[in-house]
């Protein structure tokens, strides 16, 4: 579909791989692929596989916009959590496999999906906001108290504790681990059994579950382009 998100239907299950480098940044251009590919697997009616490069699911925002400022910078950061909303509110299953390092942002896309799995490996899963000096967005904050083990809630949030993938499980952040060269088939194979459920069911229950939280998300939202809008314009 994109060179930055590529597109695979089979079985029902679009896998969309984020390839963006060698730290896979989400972009302006990135998030405009991302809201394409989903469009295209909500026309095919398919669940969704999201994942990234070996090693590197994501490693957040695109730096050279941040530090650029700007209204860029609020359209990406509003734009991503846009995204994040999206998935969690996706009609069918949303099935995340991280083969790396996700921080920042990424860590957000990840809490968004309904199953998450990750690689075995010496890699970082987190959001290091308040460690470089960044006080974390609503948004952020909302889509970690929804999905995070509320034991782990301020570890994550306030403290910007960065988990090994064993620990990311622990925190919520993934549901389960698995060696590298499975991850992929077992993501798909964590897609093909939640498509055996009732769909019309999954997709109303699913939207019931989230309801506080989902609400609780787009008033943040809301509120973090209030205030993007005053620092950045």
């Amino acid at each position: 579909m994109n060179e930055l998100v590529g597109y695979e239907l089979q079985d029902g299950i679009a896998t969309l791989t984020m390839n963006n480098g060698k730290g896979n940044a989400i972009s302006p251009a990135m998030l405009v692929a991302l809201n394409a590919a989903l469009d295209h697997a909500d026309a095919d009616r398919a669940a969704v596989l999201l994942t990234g490069r070996e090693g590197m699911f994501s490693g957040g925002f695109d730096l050279a916009v941040m530090g650029a400022g700007g209204p860029p910078v609020r359209e990406l950061v509003i734009g991503g959590f846009r995204v994040a909303e999206r998935l969690l509110k996706f009609p069918r299953p949303v099935v995340i496999a991280a083969g790396g390092h996700a921080l920042a942002m990424a860590s957000f896309l990840l809490l968004s999906g309904d199953l998450r799995l990750g690689a075995e490996g010496s890699f970082k899963i987190g959001a290091n906001e308040v460690a470089i000096g960044l006080t974390m967005p609503y948004a952020a904050t909302e889509i970690c108290r929804m999905r995070l083990a509320i034991t782990h809630f301020g570890r994550a949030v306030t403290h910007a504790e960065i988990f090994s993938p064993t620990g990311a499980v622990e925190a919520g952040f993934l549901d389960r681990v698995v060696p590298p060269e499975q991850l992929l088939a077992e993501a798909k194979a964590a897609a093909a059994g939640l498509l055996k459920l009732n769909r019309p069911a999954f997709a109303a229950t699913k939207l019931r579950a989230r309801a506080p939280g989902l609400a609780a998300l787009r008033t943040a939202i809301e509120a973090d382009e209030t205030e993007f809008r005053k620092m950045f314009g």
